[in-house]
């Protein structure tokens, strides 16, 4: 273990880089990492953290989150002063190409994940320590330094309420009270027993500590390394600028690297650094976890015309490509039983997490426990995931694997109201870089979805309706993610209705009215919004004159708005039919004619175009 003495030349030049590497920058946040400077230098080098430094992604690592994005040049300091960066990269922060990046990111190999949206990274350590209690059971923990300011966001205290639940004795958060957010002083100011007692009265043990006193610092963490069955938190009044006179307890300094022209003035009151000094992490025990050897999918079994919700078929893909997916955890928001994610946690319960209504929480852990190798299926009300859309886009920066489904979809899920309608959740999981957006019609499209969903990298979205629909698709079916199916064609089509999950159906009642009168349209299963393979789509509607979109989702950002973009160039007018006034409660025939996006709207509009074509 490294020596007081030591650790006091190792904080020092964790300090000279941190100033030198922001004035360089010309931005950053020095001061917000000053404060944390002895917690982060006591916590790595002072013997509690083990951490194989030649083997970031080593299993048995313990975690080190920046919750406080902001203080990313600490975080590379820090790892600087373990041998790890160099001279020439941490004075290259901020640079474009360099992976020292202004808030960390996965680009930086011992980042764990993308954060600097603050509130989050005690959900994403939620998600890692449950993945070393609970499913690799290894005893690594996870430790994550929060800062003051970001203790007022309600996802916080939703990680607080369930880790407590969980008991989740190898999850320590790290608080740094330095007083002063980004326009002056905190909710709480230095009042620690503000932030002491919600965490105590929640089930924390919390440990209070002067965060700039090393022996306190060491003793706090070697004590929270002790305790069983409840979560820890360190809560460590601090100074903000730390160490310099002129930024110490300042306001007006946040965000604000020192200029060049006070830069020395700055480093002679912390003195000389010896740059040679590279402090000692302890290593961790050589124990990975045991996975199991994966194992063939086997088909989904179900009659043609039978009636089933495609959520039901979402629960039976679960737990029928669980033995071919060693990895796979499933996460639900106290709405297992609708969103049918029940029927995996019946099969498999040690590999499903009840998150309880608290969808941004729900999300964080989800991107932890992709971090740490796992496959976490999500799922909730589709309405209900816009509340953790900040979770879900960082989970995309950080480079994670998670699918999730979204259920009740759309003004067809009838009497409950426009509350528990997604209707804009097609635009937003479009919006996501890398992402991928299905929404099947029927139980078997769901279930070989959910299997494709296993070679998508990224963040990939399944949308799933209340109601029974039939099954159209043999079991045998093949569905790719990019992809669409043509139901119906003849030679004597001039119109093409695309339609997606309920419209589906819709459209293929449609084209038996119309039959009758000797009107013929194209039917086309739009299943993949997100991805569209342009060839296939457009060999599906060739030879029509129009195109008629059909929705249950607001006309911004969905279907119409992902067919109109991949036919940039005019190819064909594309004419739709989307939900565009205020839903209401009523049947789910009702809302369909209401929103006119039903049968009977579809054929009307048929026959306006085909005045305009004749």
């Amino acid at each position: 273990m490294t020596s007081e003495a030591e650790l006091v030349k190792i904080a020092r030049l964790i300090r000279y880089n941190i100033l030198a590497s922001t004035t360089e920058a010309g931005s950053g946040h020095p001061t917000s990492s000053l404060s944390a400077v002895e917690l982060m230098t006591g916590l790595l080098f002072g013997g509690a953290f083990r951490f194989d430094v030649e083997k970031p992604e080593h299993p048995n690592n313990d975690r080190l989150i920046f919750s406080k994005g902001h203080a990313s040049p600490l975080l590379y300091a820090l790892w600087a002063a373990a041998g790890k960066v160099s001279h020439e990269e941490i004075m290259s922060l901020r640079r474009f190409g360099s992976p020292l990046e202004g808030h960390p990111t996965p680009a930086f190999p011992y980042a764990e994940a993308a954060t600097g949206s603050l509130g989050q990274g005690l959900s994403i350590g939620l998600g890692m320590a449950l993945n070393a209690k609970y499913l690799d059971r290894l005893p690594y923990r996870t430790y994550v330094l929060l800062g003051d300011s970001e203790m007022t966001e309600g996802s916080q205290w939703e990680t607080v309420q369930l880790a407590v639940h969980y008991k989740l004795d190898n999850l320590i958060g790290v608080l740094d009270v330095n007083r002063l957010g980004q326009t002056g002083e905190t909710m709480y100011g230095h009042r620690i027993e503000a932030h002491e007692k919600p965490f105590a009265a929640f089930g924390w043990d919390t440990i209070v500590i002067d965060g700039h006193d090393f022996p306190q610092i060491l003793d706090a963490f070697q004590s929270a390394r002790e305790v069983e069955g409840r979560p820890v938190v360190v809560i460590a009044g601090t100074v903000k600028g730390k160490g310099v006179s002129f930024l110490e307890d300042r306001n007006g300094w946040h965000g604000k690297p020192v200029k060049r022209k006070d830069l020395e003035r700055a480093l002679k009151e912390i003195g000389e650094p010896d740059h040679t000094l590279r402090g000692e992490i302890e290593k961790p025990i050589k124990q990975k976890p045991e996975i199991p050897h994966p194992k063939s999918i086997q088909i989904p079994s179900y009659e043609l015309s039978e009636m089933v919700p495609t959520r039901k078929a979402y629960g039976n893909a679960l737990r029928r490509i669980r033995p071919a997916c060693p990895t796979m955890v499933a996460l639900d928001a106290e709405v297992s039983n609708s969103t049918k994610s029940d029927v995996f946690r019946e099969s498999y319960p040690d590999r499903f997490f009840e998150m309880f209504v608290a969808e941004q929480n729900m999300m964080g852990a989800a991107n932890g426990l992709s971090r740490r190798g796992k496959i976490p299926f999500v799922s909730t009300f589709a309405a209900f995931l816009t509340r953790a859309f900040d979770q879900i886009r960082m989970s995309a920066y950080s480079l994670a694997e998670i699918k999730i489904c979204g259920s009740h979809a759309g003004v067809s899920i009838g009497r409950d109201g426009p509350s528990q309608m997604g209707l804009e959740d097609i635009a937003m999981f479009r919006s996501i870089l890398g992402s991928a957006v299905l929404y099947p019609c029927d139980a078997v499209s769901t279930e070989k979805l959910v299997e494709a969903s296993l070679n998508h990298k990224g963040i990939f979205y399944l949308r799933t309706t209340r109601g029974a629909t039939p099954v159209i698709y043999d079991n045998e079916a093949e569905f790719h993610i990019g992809g669409c199916k043509l139901l119906r064609e003849s030679n004597k089509d001039r119109v093409s209705v695309i339609g997606a999950g309920i419209t589906v159906h819709e459209a293929l009642k449609a084209f038996d009215i119309l039959k009758q009168e000797e009107i013929f349209i194209r039917v086309v299963d739009l299943y993949s919004i997100k991805p569209i393979d342009r060839e296939d789509f457009i060999k599906a509607i060739r030879g029509t004159k129009s195109l008629i979109t059909v929705e249950d989702h607001f006309p911004e950002g969905g279907v119409g708005d992902a067919v109109r973009a991949l036919l940039d160039d005019g190819y064909l007018p594309v004419h739709s039919l989307a939900v565009n006034h205020m839903p209401k409660s009523g049947s789910s025939d009702e809302l369909l004619d209401y929103e006119k996006i039903s049968t009977d709207a579809i054929i009307l509009k048929v026959k306006e175009i085909l005045q305009t074509l004749s």
